[in-house]
């Protein structure tokens, strides 16, 4: 079906208007081959709360944005190459029920659909977007992925010392390796994480140690697959503790 649509108008068109809906801010979405799956808006677990974007899902990309009008203009668009998602489905707690986690070795961050029913055909159709691009290009599924940020509301001390306390002057950061939340004392330390940015990144000093020791492979993977299964997630973000309201999200 996807071979049958990429060259159609009707393709064209979609991601035509897709495109100017973005504006001039937004990239060129419009190659050979690319075909517009579906689209919707999901709730996003950003880093101070959720809050509502739409999605657009091609068959080797993952869009999005702000919504600026309903159904009609968006910004601040972001681009996720699907041939390094993996997705983890996330369980129902309270009121963020029907998640899963898009996971990338970039960013990392929660999404929730209306019903069960939405939630199932979003995973299913990038499961298969993602397997197609891999079975074509030969490539493995990514194993290396970003945190995924503990939510500000989370922690009213510091994860790390537990001592420190957040006030509007003892500001909150994010480690960028493990996501946790953490005070300005416990993160002084930056760390190249290239897949991430081309810059040192503010990390704790927790996973300082690790990284400088070698040992963080396993800690790593064990923090994300508790995360797996708990929707208290947020956002993962190379930007230094950017409020979501901002061009980075």
């Amino acid at each position: 079906m996807v071979d049958r649509l990429a060259n159609s108008e009707a393709n064209t068109r979609r991601i035509s208007i897709v495109e100017n809906c973005f504006g001039a801010a937004g990239q060129p979405l419009t190659i050979p081959g690319r075909v517009l799956i579906g689209e919707g808006v999901l709730t996003k677990l950003c880093r101070k709360k959720p809050k509502a974007r739409q999605f657009f899902l091609f068959n080797d990309i993952l869009v999005y944005g702000n919504i600026v009008i309903q159904k009609k203009k968006y910004n601040k668009q972001h681009i996720i190459p699907l041939e390094n998602v993996t997705i983890d489905s996330i369980q129902d707690e309270g009121d963020l029920r029907n998640g899963w986690l898009i996971k990338t070795p970039t960013k990392s961050f929660a999404v929730y659909a209306a019903t069960a029913t939405e939630k199932s055909e979003w995973m299913n159709h990038i499961n298969k977007c993602v397997s197609d691009l891999l079975s074509k290009s030969g490539k493995t599924p990514s194993n290396e992925h970003a945190a995924v940020w503990v939510p500000d509301s989370e922690a009213t001390v510091c994860m790390r010392c537990q001592k420190a306390k957040f006030t509007p002057v003892n500001r909150r950061h994010h480690c960028r390796k493990c996501g946790f939340v953490v005070c300005g004392p416990c993160s002084e330390k930056r760390f190249l994480l290239p897949s991430q940015s081309s810059k040192p990144v503010r990390i704790c000093d927790f996973c300082y140690d690790l990284l400088s020791t070698g040992e963080m492979t396993a800690c790593q993977s064990t923090r994300l697959d508790s995360y797996s299964q708990s929707p208290k997630s947020s956002l993962n973000d190379v930007s230094d503790d950017d409020d979501d309201e901002d061009s980075s999200d």
